[in-house]
């Protein structure tokens, strides 16, 4: 079995998981530590290391907010927010790898971002071990990056000193460390040309901001998106709405002023966590995404209307209730004045087709909250009109999740399913919950091999029918108790609302 490999910058040794068929390495430096003068700079060259690195522990995870919270109270920390005490650090930039260890070569690649708002997240929550994908023979990488102010901050000093990376230090971070992927992926079985990149929540709207970005055309063959792609429906801003480089470094002249510094290598002498204790205090809502015109040259929400964007099959979805089950709480003077402002001539057309009960839980409704299906379908109008033919896949998980807590079907729950890590979770998940959970990691390996879902499953046998969505026949796969490809209909209010978002975009 191997259990050791050379990489660029020296040997690293793995462990066995707990399938000694996959060798699992944990925290391996991809860039150089993102500390002292190289706070608010992109990554680094990582340093080549004298001997083994033991890869047998994560990486101290980036600072931020505690989130271990009370669990009688916060779903998240009932769910995996569990550690208070992991090992924190502005020294972050590590990866983590599981591989089969029997000599197989030319693997596909998954590489995994986390999320957490860009503010919070890591690489050890329990539900990110990639063994079950990796015994389907795919190498797995998951990616430890800078958040908050550490991995978004601005200022026109950091602008000066370096125009070639002035911001997004989180999304250079997933950057260097894919490809890093790209150049050592081959030790551990991998194939450099077969790289999948995905992500949830923040993740996936990094996955969004890499296909943006014009600097990393061949860096990746495919994306995977959950929950992460957002486009508002009525040209509203989405809460981690993105800033221009200008904004950015407005902000962060407020933040060096709140820090009592005036000079960017005095702000870079401060304790971290003091900077951290700083940035939770200022009013300012999340730090996020900079248009700076170099990484990010438009709005990551943005990337299925630029045919400039890495163009390459996307599987990407929703769960049934995301960040609430209600419908929003909508007057009827907010209704009018949204409609007067973003449909013009056609406002009385929306209001009359919004109001209209067979169409009140509609994609209008449904939009102020979700908003991931609103944009979804945008993207795959997009593709038709463009005459793009790479594939979308789209789904809807809807599984019935039990615990005293009822949670329905939230924001980050499918998280369980598609790495089939269901047996870390405290919920009583029955035989039906992992069934499904094997049937989700199946459609996700094939997808990562192929750029289709579709093929046999892990037990040799062919996997129901998931169609590509289309505006031809729309339709995406639907998992509740199994895999139920489902007709997405599009309605006459749907209809307008994406057309209007097209025309409001582009």
């Amino acid at each position: 079995m191997i259990r050791k490999v050379k990489v660029e910058n020296g040997w690293v040794r793995g462990l066995p998981a707990a399938d000694p068929r996959i060798t699992s390495y944990k925290g391996i430096p991809f860039a150089a530590k993102p500390v002292g003068s190289n706070r608010w700079r992109a990554p680094q060259p990582c340093p080549d290391w004298e001997g083994e690195l033991f890869a047998a522990d994560f990486g101290p995870i980036g600072m931020q907010a505690n989130c271990a919270g009370d669990p009688a109270r916060d779903i998240y920390a009932r769910e995996w927010a569990v550690d208070a005490e992991l090992p924190m650090s502005e020294d972050c930039l590590y990866l983590n790898v599981w591989a089969p260890a029997d000599g197989r070569k030319n693997l596909p690649v998954y590489v995994w971002y986390f999320g957490g708002g860009l503010q919070v997240g890591n690489t050890t929550e329990m539900e990110f071990d990639g063994e079950r994908i990796a015994r389907r023979g795919v190498v797995v990488v998951t990616v430890g990056y800078r958040l908050n102010v550490f991995g978004f901050l601005c200022h026109p000093e950091i602008t000066a000193e370096a125009p070639e990376a002035p911001a997004n230090f989180g999304f250079l971070d997933q950057q260097a460390a894919t490809r890093w992927v790209k150049r050592n992926i081959e030790a551990f079985g991998g194939d450099p040309e077969n790289i999948t990149i995905g992500g949830q929540s923040a993740g996936g709207m990094s996955v969004c901001a890499q296909m943006t970005s014009p600097q990393n055309r061949g860096l990746f063959q495919r994306a995977i998106v959950q929950s992460g792609t957002f486009l508002m429906p009525y040209g509203l801003q989405f809460a981690l709405g993105q800033r221009t480089l200008a904004q950015a470094e407005q902000q962060g002249v407020q933040f060096f002023e709140a820090l009592g510094v005036k000079t960017l290598a005095e702000a870079r002498s401060l304790d971290a966590r003091y900077v951290e204790e700083k940035s939770l205090q200022w009013p300012w809502g999340c730090w996020g995404e900079a248009i700076d015109g170099v990484f990010s040259t438009y709005s990551s929400n943005e990337w299925s209307l630029h045919r400039d964007r890495v163009i390459c099959p996307v599987l990407l979805g929703l769960t049934s209730t995301e960040f609430t089950s209600a419908p929003p709480a909508t007057s009827e003077e907010e209704l009018t004045t949204l409609a007067m402002q973003h449909f013009g001539r056609d406002a009385g057309r929306f209001l009359s087709l919004f109001s209209h009960p067979a169409t009140g839980e509609s994609i209008a409704r449904e939009g102020l909250v979700h908003t991931i299906a609103h944009a979804i379908r945008v993207a795959s109008r997009q593709n038709q009109l463009a005459r793009i033919d790479q594939p979308l896949y789209a789904y809807c998980f809807d599984a019935d999740i039990p615990g005293w807590d009822h949670p329905g079907t939230f924001h980050s729950v499918d998280l369980w399913f598609f790495f089939e890590t269901l047996s870390k979770c405290w919920r009583p998940f029955t035989g039906k919950h992992f069934d499904l959970a094997r049937q989700m990691c199946d459609y996700w390996v094939n997808f990562i091999r192929k750029g289709d879902p579709n093929g046999l499953d892990s037990q040799g046998k062919p996997l129901p029918l998931w169609p590509r969505l289309t505006e031809e026949a729309p339709a995406r796969m639907l998992f509740a108790d199994t895999a139920i490809p489902v007709a997405w209909p599009k309605s006459e209010l749907e209809t307008l609302l994406v057309e209007s978002s097209l025309k409001r975009e582009c």
